[in-house]
């Protein structure tokens, strides 16, 4: 009797590995039916990783977007899953165990069967708590196995660690090939071994096709007993994204596995909504490299699922950088030059940093950091000279223990700096702050929401909450799609607008908008409480491009105007590229004045705060 071979649309990976935005719950509801229609599918990815935050960027309630999209699935007897990033949860930076235990009651409460937990440093000690906590929330349990390619990461390594997360209960295992720099054949010896030591254990491959293994690793994993293959479908299949569903069906079907049949006229039906939404304003978050297939990505591993945000991202960074090399008379970088030195600099932190998994948010803080070393060195200044807060953290053993030892010139860096090593539970450096923001919420007024949802949101997403709540975040989004549409649909040379005008929420707002390196003071909504008035003292300047924060979480005092600072003390912080960078007192005195409002725009060199130096 032929095995059966069954199929996911991760809907979800899809955008966010074809951009930076995903849909709004009004076109996740209309597609559904169609999903349901094309018959193939047995699961689909609906939420979870950066797609939730994503809807607070541009001013939607994510928890409303998910209770809704996952509905039509259910109702069909589709499962629905998610992407969890363990220790982290659903964002960048670990969560305190309290929010951990809320959010997989949350999720299950919204509609979600199963959660693919992974943590990019592989540490047995992030992922089983969450396998435990996910299990008692009554959801299917997905352990992965986050997949690269080094010296450390071998067939035998990957297998060991499967045991470890069936033993400890998993339900599942998830072979994330997000780089989809897997061998094909390693694979393969995977899936074996993993079936050898529990027959029955159902084991799914994720994987992406832009450096170009994929279909071969999709037949390999097949083969060797793999039940459930993740496929993505046009126009969003492919580049950095996922095998088409089409080619995949067909591919196994030949190979003599039972497939189910795909209704075409239902896949064009889907197919032209996913078009809509591109032209409606996904598409204009949507880099055209993207929609190619680049063996480069062979070298640096870096995952398509943060390809899609890295190349907007990277516009910003080169406007930024060209600027700075205009002004001190250099020849401009173009965006090819910039991405292979990119490449070259993550080849080459990698080892450096102990051989972490390239995926969020250890892929973000390696190439963040690859990525700093580029813009400082090609500004003749040394590598290493920028390092967020979070990024030492992963140096440090904070987030989990890495693969390889971290080079000697890191440790020295460290030594110097204070900085010391950790060796214990992740866990133990994030203390329960959930009762602190269900304070913080209570006197603002705002709802905990149905089964907590809110607060889980607020606890796990601060700043985006906070800019959510206030219009900010929508404001920021309206100025930002208007800027993009009016210079993809501008008119001739020499007529192009200085600025267009747009309205949130009955409020107009005027956006300048910039050609070429010629980048205007960012515009976003105004706040409630206004930036404090100047002061006397120094100017300290903005050390790179992106949003300007007081706090980065609950646990923090901002600092205040008339506070006393120390030398090395942290005054607020630069939220670029998923990372909080800190802004650091270089002398003592006094704060005297905050000159941009916390989650304003900001550029690089721009004045942001006054402190006065003490006599």
């Amino acid at each position: 009797m032929e095995r059966e071979v069954k199929f996911s649309l991760v809907f979800r990976d899809m955008w966010q590995s074809a951009g930076k935005y995903q849909p709004r719950v009004d076109q996740l509801v209309k597609v559904a039916p169609a999903i349901i229609r094309m018959g193939c599918f047995d699961r689909v990815e609906t939420n979870g990783g950066g797609f939730e935050q994503v809807n607070l960027l541009y001013g939607e309630n994510p928890n409303k977007s998910v209770r809704a999209w996952t509905k039509p699935f259910h109702e069909a007897g589709i499962q629905t899953h998610m992407l969890d990033r363990a220790l982290n949860g659903l964002r960048m930076s670990p969560c305190p165990k309290d929010l951990r235990k809320l959010f997989y009651k949350v999720k299950k409460a919204q509609g979600t069967d199963i959660t693919r937990i992974f943590c990019g440093l592989n540490d047995p000690r992030n992922v089983i708590p969450s396998i435990q906590y996910a299990k008692e929330a009554g959801m299917i349990a997905q352990a992965s196995l986050c997949i690269t390619y080094s010296p450390l990461h071998t067939v035998q390594y990957y297998v060991d660690l499967a045991k470890q997360f069936i033993d400890a209960g998993a339900d599942e295992i998830c072979l994330k090939d997000m780089a989809g720099i897997g061998r094909p054949v390693s694979l393969g010896q995977i899936v074996k071994g993993i079936k050898q030591y529990k027959k029955d254990i159902v084991i799914q491959y994720h994987s992406h096709a832009g450096p170009g293994f994929n279909m071969a690793s999709i037949l390999e994993v097949a083969e060797a007993g793999c039940d459930y293959i993740d496929t993505g479908m046009a126009p969003l299949s492919w580049g950095t994204g996922h095998a088409d569903i089409i080619a995949v069906q067909e591919m196994l079907k030949d190979a003599g596995f039972k497939v189910k049949e795909i209704n075409m006229e239902a896949y064009m039906e889907v197919r032209t909504q996913i078009q809509e939404m591109c032209d409606d304003f996904l598409g204009y978050y949507i880099p055209a490299l993207n929609h190619v297939n680049n063996s480069l990505l062979v070298k640096p591993g870096l995952p398509g699922g943060m390809m899609g945000s890295l190349m907007t991202d990277l516009e910003e960074n080169l406007k930024s950088l060209n600027k700075w090399k205009v002004k001190n008379g250099q020849p401009e970088l173009s965006t090819d030059q910039l991405l292979v030195k990119l490449f070259d600099e993550v080849a080459y932190v990698w080892p450096k940093v102990g051989y972490p998994c390239l995926v969020t948010p250890f892929s973000q803080y390696v190439k963040n950091l690859a990525l700093m070393n580029v813009i400082q060195m090609e500004k003749g200044k040394a590598r290493w000279s920028m390092i967020a807060d979070n990024i030492w953290d992963m140096i440090l053993g904070k987030s989990g223990r890495l693969p390889g030892p971290v080079a000697d010139e890191l440790v020295q860096m460290a030594k110097e700096q204070g900085r010391e090593f950790e060796k214990g539970d992740p866990q133990s450096y994030y203390p329960d702050d959930l009762e602190d923001y269900k304070k913080k919420m209570q006197e603002k007024g705002w709802e905990l929401g149905e089964d907590l949802e809110e607060l889980f949101e607020y606890s796990m997403h601060p700043s985006q909450y906070e800019a959510y709540k206030s219009g900010k975040a929508k404001a920021d989004f309206e100025a930002d799609l208007a800027e993009r549409k009016a210079k993809k649909n501008a008119p001739a040379a020499g007529t192009l607008p200085k600025s267009i005008k747009v309205n949130v929420g009955g409020q107009t707002y005027e956006v300048n908008i910039s050609y070429d390196n010629n980048v205007p003071a960012a515009t976003s909504a105004p706040s409630a409480a206004p930036a404090v008035a100047a002061g006397e003292g120094e100017d300290i300047l903005a050390p790179l491009e992106g949003k300007f924060y007081r706090v980065k979480d609950a646990q923090e005092t901002p600092k205040n105007v008339g506070d006393e600072v120390k030398a090395g003390d942290t005054l607020g912080y630069i939220e670029a590229m998923k990372t909080y960078n800190a802004i650091r007192a270089d002398f003592d005195g006094v704060l005297t004045a905050v000159l941009v409002n916390s989650g304003d725009s900001v550029e690089e060199d721009d004045p942001i705060l006054k402190v006065a130096r003490k006599a």
